[in-house]
C-alpha cells in the first residue's frame, strides 16, 4: 500500500509525531500540518506489533506536546499579538487565519480552546488569539489541558481500536479510506465558515 502518512510515522517514530503535534498546536508555520490524520494513523500503526510503537508512550507524548505547543502559541499572542496584524502576508502567514480564529472565538468563547483542537488552521491560531485577548492564563491552561487530552487520547485511541478490530489482511484495505474521511470531516467546519462568509459578503 502506497500511503505516505504511514511511511512518515514509521520513519520519524515518536519524536516525529510529537514534533508535528507541537508545531501544529502553537507555531505559526504549523497550520498546514495533518494533526488529526497523523494521530489516527499513528494510533492505527501502534495496534500492529511490527510497528514498534507503544500506544501509551505515543499518546502521553502527543498530549504533552499538544499542551506545550498551545502554551507557545499563547505566549506568542500575548507578547507579539498586535504586531502580527502589521506583519506582511507570506506563504507561511496570512492575517486572515487570525481573523477567522477571532470570529470563531467570538462565537464559542473560552471553549474555543477545546473545540479548536478539531478544526484545522483554527487549531493553530486559537492559543495565539487567546494570548492576544489576554485570556487569564489559569483559565487558558485549564481548557488547554482538557482540549489536549480529548484530542490526543480520543483520535489516537480511535485509530488504535480500529487497528485491533480489523483482521491483519484487511488493514491496508481500510486505512486509506478512513484517514481520507477524517481529513474531509475535519475540513467541514472550515468549508462551512467560508460558505457563510461568502454569503455574508454578497448580502
Amino acid at each position: 500500500m502506497h500511503f505516505d502518512l504511514q511511511e512518515i510515522v514509521k520513519s520519524l517514530g515518536y519524536f516525529g509525531v510529537w514534533g508535528i503535534i507541537f508545531a501544529e498546536s502553537g507555531l505559526l508555520i504549523g497550520f498546514f500540518l495533518p494533526g488529526d490524520s497523523l494521530l489516527f494513523t499513528a494510533g492505527f500503526l501502534a495496534s500492529l506489533p511490527q510497528s514498534g510503537l507503544n500506544i501509551w508512550v505515543l499518546i502521553f507524548g502527543s498530549f504533552v506536546c499538544a499542551v506545550l505547543g498551545d502554551n507557545v502559541g499563547y505566549a506568542t499572542g500575548y507578547r507579539f499579538g498586535r504586531k502580527l496584524f502589521s506583519k506582511e502576508d507570506s506563504w507561511l502567514f496570512h492575517k486572515k487565519h487570525i481573523i477567522k480564529t477571532q470570529d470563531f472565538y467570538e462565537k464559542h468563547g473560552k471553549k474555543t480552546i477545546v473545540l479548536a483542537r478539531f478544526v484545522p488552521i483554527v487549531r493553530t491560531f486559537a492559543p495565539i488569539v487567546a494570548g492576544i485577548g489576554a485570556m487569564q492564563y489559569r483559565t487558558f491552561m485549564s481548557y488547554n489541558l482538557i482540549g489536549g487530552f480529548v484530542w490526543t487520547f480520543g483520535i489516537t485511541f480511535l485509530g488504535f481500536f480500529l487497528g485491533k478490530s480489523l483482521p491483519p489482511e484487511q488493514v491496508d484495505k481500510y486505512l486509506l479510506p478512513i484517514v481520507g474521511l477524517i481529513i474531509v470531516v475535519s475540513l467541514i467546519p472550515s468549508i462551512i465558515h467560508i460558505i457563510q462568509e461568502n454569503r455574508g459578503n454578497k448580502e
